[in-house]
């Protein structure tokens, strides 16, 4: 919120406008953030940056402090970080930056105004006042509604509290399934998978990771990762989860999991990674304009014109340069948590500036590091870059012979060049791409 727009505001309520029956009026935050999520710790970062001076609140249901997920699966799960090195700021930087933390408060309803302002209402029946909103929410795990789905030992793995409770069962495991085989799948059962259990994978489509990556990159994942010794059936899909004897905290323990072709896999552990569903209860109840997540324009604004929603959360225009126009997208993304955060500070600081970046993303999978640049959507040719002996595979995605994305695995050099090309609008010409030993970025055109 720009200065003049403050100063609106405050005159709204000092001549009775807004929401002059509230008598609190006056002890409102500047800014309420819903959602102690990357974007949100985005968000409070880039505007101190812009030099917003109001007070902000971000508000979490959770009770930790705001840290980072992408470890969850990976380093953490392993053991090999401390929970502590994932926060992403120090109590005193809140403080010294005039950002009040709110842990463990679940917001259940908003009132609000035509003029951004309003309260926002938590289960714990404690108040909000806010002069403007944003919805940081996330997105929550899609569950599996099958026979057995609430047996002790079934878990998801999306927060900190889903890690944790995995952590704690992993010891006393031989065997795990997991049920998906997209990034989260597939980052846990390599993890899972070095702690020395014996892991299966389950993925109901005909090929891993087949939102995000191309059929080269899916196919050379299925072989690297049952070369490692994942166990990865394709095609494949769980009829019910069983339980073993003994209940444990009033619920049976799971003990295998049934194939829908009668064979059954002995499982202690079952992990369901079968994608994730934007949190946008909260934005309905608003009256905002939903369709596979809030729907905002590109500055980050939601359809009251005063709202902002970012991240996992926001359905925006697809931002890619020469994507179609009026094509939306909701990326998934620590990089767009980011980028999109800084659009709305913008747009909360009074100014207009569009979300223009290329979409990029990562995964560590064991020793396969997949950084993808851009977004593969309608391509009608690729490019192969492999090199066997350093362990090198990327797969450059082209249509109407310009470069749209690339998947690069332990490629970096590769991810930057088309990365940057992407960036500055330059192309990548497929002919020369197509030899390994040429750096990408020798090759670089400015047409």
């Amino acid at each position: 919120m720009g200065t003049h727009a403050v100063e609106q505001a405050a005159a709204a309520e000092q001549t009775g406008a807004g929401a002059a029956a509230r008598p609190d009026s006056a002890t409102r935050t500047g800014l309420l953030i819903i959602g102690a999520s990357q974007s949100g710790v985005q968000l409070a970062v880039s505007l101190r940056a812009l030099g917003f001076g109001e007070h902000i609140t971000l508000l979490g249901d959770e009770d930790h402090r705001p840290y980072q997920r992408p470890a969850l699966s990976k380093e953490f799960l392993q053991g090999t970080v401390e929970s502590e090195s994932l926060i992403f700021r120090s109590n005193d930087y809140w403080t010294e930056h005039n950002v009040a933390l709110v842990k463990g408060e679940y917001i259940v309803r908003i009132d609000k105004d035509a003029d951004g302002s309003g309260v926002a209402h938590s289960s714990s029946g404690k108040e909000f006042p806010f002069k403007r909103l944003a919805l940081t929410v996330g997105a929550r795990a899609r569950k599996l509604e099958i026979d057995g789905g609430d047996l002790d030992g079934v878990l998801y793995l999306r927060n900190a509290d889903d890690a944790l409770a995995l952590k704690a069962r992993v010891g006393d495991a031989t065997d795990v399934v997991v049920i998906g085989g997209g990034f989260i799948g597939l980052e846990a059962a390599s993890s899972l998978h070095k702690m020395g259990k014996n892991v299966t994978v389950l993925e109901f489509g005909p090929r891993l990771v087949g939102r995000a990556v191309g059929e080269e990159t899916a196919e050379y994942f299925l072989r690297a990762h049952r070369s490692r010794g994942l166990d990865i059936r394709l095609g494949t899909s769980a009829r019910r989860f069983l339980a073993g004897d003994g209940p444990v905290d009033g619920r049976g323990a799971v003990s295998g999991v049934e194939l829908q072709d009668g064979i059954v896999l002995p499982a202690q552990i079952v992990l369901v990674g079968i994608g994730v569903i934007p949190n946008t209860q909260l934005a309905e109840d608003l009256g905002l304009t939903v369709d596979n997540g809030i729907v905002v324009d590109r500055f980050a604004l939601a359809s009251d014109g005063t709202t902002v929603a970012i991240g996992d959360c926001a359905n925006m225009p697809n931002p890619v340069p020469g994507s179609t126009p009026g094509e939306r997208i909701r990326l998934e993304s620590v990089n767009n948590a980011i980028e999109h955060a800084k659009v709305a500070a913008y747009s909360l600081t009074g100014h207009r500036e569009e979300y223009a970046g290329i979409p990029w993303f990562w995964s560590n999978q064991a020793d396969l590091k997949l950084q993808i640049a851009g977004l593969c959507n309608g391509y009608d040719q690729t490019v192969l870059r492999r090199d066997e002996e350093r362990g090198k595979f990327s797969v450059l995605y082209y249509r109407q012979g310009r470069i749209i994305a690339a998947d690069c695995v332990n490629a970096p050099l590769d991810f930057m060049a088309v990365r940057n090309a992407l960036a500055k609008g330059q192309n990548i010409p497929a002919e020369a791409a197509a030899d390994p030993a040429t750096p990408l970025k020798t090759i670089t055109t400015d047409r």
